[in-house]
């Protein structure tokens, strides 16, 4: 079982061949949302994101997978079985998921929680409808550069992680960690809601908080405040996690 936020990154060939995972972990809901997709390698790609969210929730909560009680429900209409993933009987605790073109990612841990991945080929656009979206002041710094499309695609993973984690509540701050999978290809976010002991320092300062790149994601991660996110006091780390971390906790459910 697993206190502080962690995330996960993976190809979707990695995680569907880990042991034991398969459709037989899925809820029916989630079964029905997997018969209702016709391009195979999106099919793949979110039967990847459901397992992966799965077991990131049962090294949140110590339980098996097909047992955490992971649900989802949309805030717009009010109807399950699409919006936000969260765990009931777990309302202290949040758990975020995204899938792109082969890339899976998840997250969990206490507070609101949100994880966004993109292909680190991609790029965002077009401008006027990133200018509806992204902060000014991102689109400003990643004008600067001489091809701003990398720093465009950043701002955008920022952007969906910080919208799926939700607004902090009040005495609350959004940690916000984001790095780059070189051998995966990959650039991801990640945004924990924590409610500090003490004050957050301002923006301007260095963040306290830290990332600890744990066993394989091939890349650097980097734990900022920004304009939109405060920086956490010590001793709320990050992990990022391999997928095969995930395997330590309890075994998969019955087939």
């Amino acid at each position: 079982m697993s206190t502080g936020p962690f995330a996960v990154l993976a190809t979707t060939r990695e995680v569907l061949e880990l042991p034991g995972l398969g459709p037989h972990l899925l809820a029916p809901w989630e079964l029905r949302r997997l018969d209702a997709i016709r391009v195979p390698a999106r099919r793949d790609d979110v039967l990847a994101a459901r397992l992966l969210l799965r077991l990131c929730a049962a090294r949140l909560t110590g339980l098996p997978p097909d047992a955490t009680g992971l649900a989802q429900r949309c805030p717009e209409c009010g109807r399950d079985g699409h919006g936000r993933p969260y765990l009931t009987g777990h309302p202290g605790l949040g758990v975020s998921v995204s899938h792109a073109d082969g890339l899976v990612a998840a997250a969990a841990g206490p507070g609101g929680i949100g994880v966004d991945v993109e292909p680190a080929g991609r790029r965002p656009g077009p401008l006027p409808v990133l200018r509806r979206l992204l902060p000014e002041a991102e689109l400003r710094e990643a004008a600067e550069h001489r091809d701003p499309g990398p720093a465009l695609l950043r701002a955008w993973v920022r952007a969906e992680a910080r919208f799926k984690a939700g607004p902090p509540e009040p005495e609350a701050v959004h940690h916000l960690t984001e790095w780059t999978d070189h051998r995966r290809a990959a650039v991801a976010a990640m945004v924990a809601t924590a409610t500090p002991t003490g004050t957050a320092e301002p923006d301007d300062k260095p963040p306290t908080g830290t990332a600890e790149p744990a066993g394989t994601p091939a890349g650097s991660a980097m734990t900022t405040g920004t304009p939109a996110d405060a920086a956490v006091p010590a001793g709320t780390p990050v992990l990022l996690l391999p997928p095969s971390a995930l395997l330590g906790g309890p075994p998969p459910g019955r087939g």
